[in-house]
């Protein structure tokens, strides 16, 4: 597969355009860090201002993953991806013509859905590729895309300094005022503006292009659409039961996100509140869309051949393995630059280019995971191995110090680095392969669990920020929050060897209910009688 890979042709032409279509998400998702402290600036915002703007960027996307999946399952990930990429447009574009915090909050809130493109790649990769090769696709696709943010912060203010060289609105000299979309700018700040603008308006255009140019399945299969699209369809009455507890975490940390913006002073307690009850308003509507979605299972006229069934625990242990392993990386890359920052003394130029090296990783670690689990013959075994590596290498990274040499603290950390993306790729080498027509919203409630963890971890080590006193010890802090990191991983690896099962067909030729008439290797040119 690996050699075949560079030949853009079939279905590794779809793989091509399905990672470069969630590298411009990440690229979109994460095109404002670069430029905070210039939009800070330039807009007079506080600290707890452009803090709280850093968590709606991730506020949406939990409920946008679950209901992502669900449209995706019902109308396919052609469909469903082009329109996200049309639409990141109109959050960078509210963005760029912001003149105010609450117009930033707004956008950034709204950008958050784009973050959930992830999802629809999961699925059309696995359409595309048989189970013996899941792991290696869905790692490419993992890995090259999430390299996204990392291209972001590196050519965000590339793009923007370029832009300030060409003349008229873009021109760096003297102060002008210009007009657009009705209202007034400097060109000395307008560079930002438009690089933001520029990254959603490509993002749009690259949408037209993957529906030209992409199919839902190869030539002879058909797309499998599950009964119901209004919620997870589940196989048992235990497993709804169990479906419903595991969906409390996704409305919980919604509630953590309206307390920590009320600590800020974005929302007023009575605000938070009135977050709060329309948050449990909708975990009852997303309780009764999963009640209908699995109506006659409850009421007995239904019931699924042993052939047909599947356990929703393989969900649930899937969601454990993607908080400690996403989630983890998601609050690590939030706050590493600060942590080389402060305990070597470095300036905050050179303490970003080592911290970036975490990111850098994912284009060889995410990838890694998954043909370890492609070859390794057993899929189980390698979510545990890489999950307790991660751990391992978390408490390590807790007691990295300022008497440690510079260069033995960043090779750990890239280490590190490889268990958690490595583990990443694993749990999405088994997502596709539990239940093939529903997998949109099994990785749609996985990757959700994934920001549920980041915003945890973030959470935590506020509350360990904040329980220091006024000046707090940093260094305690940051080994504390290794410490739990490194902890709750060689939990869930534990947990992974007494829950996790091996899925059926790991290895196969072929996907559930495929027959030997689907190539996966058919042209993209060939007609598409059952899907577009």
């Amino acid at each position: 597969m690996l050699t075949e890979m560079w030949s853009f042709k079939g279905r590794y032409k779809i793989l091509h355009m399905t990672w470069f279509a969630f590298f411009l998400t990440f690229v979109v998702w994460f095109n404002f860090p670069p430029f905070a402290t210039t939009i800070a600036q330039d807009l007079g915002l506080s600290k707890p201002q452009m803090g709280t703007i850093g968590l709606c960027n991730v506020a949406l996307t939990v409920p946008a993953r679950i209901i992502i999946g669900m449209v995706l399952d019902r109308y396919g990930p052609r469909l469903t991806y082009s329109l996200l990429l049309m639409y990141a447009a109109i959050p960078c574009l509210i963005f760029a013509t912001a003149q105010g915090f609450t117009q930033l909050v707004i956008a950034r809130l709204l950008m958050g859905i784009v973050g959930a493109g992830f999802v629809i790649g999961i699925r059309m990769t696995a359409e595309w590729f048989p189970p013996k090769e899941v792991g290696t696709a869905e790692g490419i696709y993992g890995g090259w895309g999430n390299f996204g943010s990392a291209f972001s912060a590196f050519t965000m203010v590339l793009f923007a300094t370029a832009l300030s060289f060409i003349p008229g609105a873009f021109n760096f000299g003297e102060a002008q005022t210009f007009t657009v979309l009705g209202l007034s700018f400097s060109s000395a700040v307008l560079n930002w503006r438009a690089a933001i603008a520029g990254s959603g308006i490509i993002a749009a255009i690259y949408g037209f292009i993957y529906y030209a140019n992409v199919r839902n399945t190869p030539p002879g299969k058909v797309y499998q659409r599950p009964n119901s699209a209004r919620g997870l369809e589940v196989t048992s009455v235990r497993d709804f039961y169990f479906l419903m507890l595991m969906n409390i975490p996704l409305t919980a940390i919604l509630m953590v996100l309206a307390w920590r913006l009320n600590k800020v002073n974005f929302l007023t307690p009575s605000a938070m509140y009135i977050t709060w009850v329309a948050l449990l308003g909708l975990y009852a509507f997303q309780s009764y869309n999963c009640w209908s979605a699995n109506k006659e299972l409850l009421s007995g006229r239904k019931r699924y051949a042993p052939e047909d069934r599947y356990k929703f625990k393989q969900v649930a242990i899937l969601e454990l393995t993607y908080i400690v392993n996403f989630g983890s990386e998601l609050a690590v890359v939030t706050m590493l630059p600060a942590f080389f920052e402060g305990t070597f003394g470095l300036d905050k130029a050179m303490a970003g280019i080592i911290a970036s090296s975490y990111a850098f990783m994912n284009l060889v670690s995410r990838p890694g995971g998954g043909i370890i689990s492609d070859k390794m013959g057993s899929r189980k075994w390698t979510m545990v191995i890489l999950t307790a590596g991660m751990g391992i290498g978390y408490l390590l990274m807790s007691q990295v110090t300022s008497n440690w040499w510079l260069p033995g603290a960043v090779l750990l950390t890239m280490a590190c680095s490889f268990f958690v993306q490595a583990s990443e790729g694993s749990t999405f080498a088994i997502v596709p392969l539990v239940k093939r027509r529903v997998t949109g919203q099994i990785a749609g409630n996985v990757g959700a669990y994934g920001n549920v963890g980041a915003v945890a971890y973030l959470t935590t080590r506020l509350l360990f920020v904040d329980g220091a006193g006024a000046e707090p010890n940093m260094a305690a802090v940051n080994s504390s929050f290794f410490q739990v990191l490194g902890t709750t991983g060689l939990i869930v690896a534990f947990l992974c060897i007494f829950f996790l099962e091996e899925p059926q067909g790991s290895f196969a030729e072929h996907h559930e209910g495929e027959t030997e008439a689907s190539s996966t290797n058919s042209p993209i040119g060939a007609k598409y009688p059952t899907t577009p």
